[in-house]
């Protein structure tokens, strides 16, 4: 399975091998495992080889299986990078931790193998005020990440929804304009579930493509906002094939007006949909 695509995005700790199996089979369209803040320091080398060895393996169809490396202004995220290069390893997809500027994808791109895809979190002040660079740094990245915790601590403010809406709105909106995936960070209180959903929604509404989620129970409810209900994705399938029937401009369907942002909506949720469904 490609990164794209995906609705949710399971993080698994690099130092605890047992877990990787159990995350695969969680029902997540992508698993990423983390080499950086879920390992401790004194733990990363130990972790970096038992990670690498793992991607190398086989690995079940209908899930995308990919690996965070530390950033890579610091020593661990190019001892990361390098390992990934030398190991043979071929996962779906390496994310790039607090990606400042768009050379550091390049780097990435130059070192690895061409049918891995880059995803880049984005989760310092200095990473936001070049979005819109990273999100065109070339065609092997396949979405961006906004990493709120992070960047609300380099931003002094707090982790809570409205000191992060603008962040969030912009990292969406580079995304959009590139074609990319957009990922949002996850919902830490593991426990509220109805906090998960009204989070998610929201951020569905700001055009997001997907969410990450830091344990298996937060799988199917995040993967359930993001799939279109039966009879909205009937309804945008009818206005996707009625408009094909009509020349520019807006149009009356079943009584509605249809014009050029309602059709955009109706096309993206049908090429969701259909993406879900080429995954799945």
């Amino acid at each position: 399975m490609s990164a794209a695509g995906m609705r949710c995005l399971l993080f698994v700790p690099g130092n605890r091998p047992e877990r990787f199996g159990k995350a695969l089979a969680s029902g997540a369209d992508a698993v990423v495992i983390d080499l950086e803040d879920a390992v401790p320091p004194a733990e990363r080398a130990a972790a970096r080889a038992a990670v690498m060895d793992y991607l190398a393996r086989p690995r079940p169809a209908g899930v995308a299986l990919g690996v965070r490396l530390s950033a890579l202004s610091t020593a661990d995220g190019l001892r990361d990078l390098l390992a990934l290069a030398d190991s043979g390893a071929r996962p779906d997809f390496a994310m790039l931790a607090k990606v400042g500027d768009a050379s550091e994808l390049r780097i990435a791109a130059g070192l690895t193998h061409a049918s891995i895809a880059l995803l880049a979190l984005v989760e310092t002040p200095a990473g936001l005020a070049r979005v819109e660079e990273i999100a065109g740094a070339g065609p092997r990245l396949a979405g961006l990440m906004f990493g709120g915790g992070d960047f609300a601590a380099e931003a002094r403010a707090e982790f809570h929804w409205e000191p992060l809406l603008y962040a969030r709105q912009r990292l969406a909106a580079a995304a959009a304009a590139a074609g990319i995936d957009a990922i949002d960070v996850p919902f830490l209180d593991v426990a509220d579930a109805a906090g998960l959903e009204a989070e998610t929604r929201r951020v569905l509404s700001l055009g997001y493509t997907c969410k990450a989620a830091i344990h298996p129970a937060q799988v199917a409810p995040i993967q359930s906002c993001f799939t279109a209900e039966p009879a909205l994705l009937a309804r945008a399938r009818a206005v996707v094939a009625a408009a094909a029937n009509h020349g520019e401009g807006a149009f009356s369907f079943e009584g509605r007006m249809i014009d050029r942002p309602v059709l955009l909506a109706m096309q993206r949720i049908v090429a969701l949909a259909e993406r879900q469904a080429a995954h799945s």
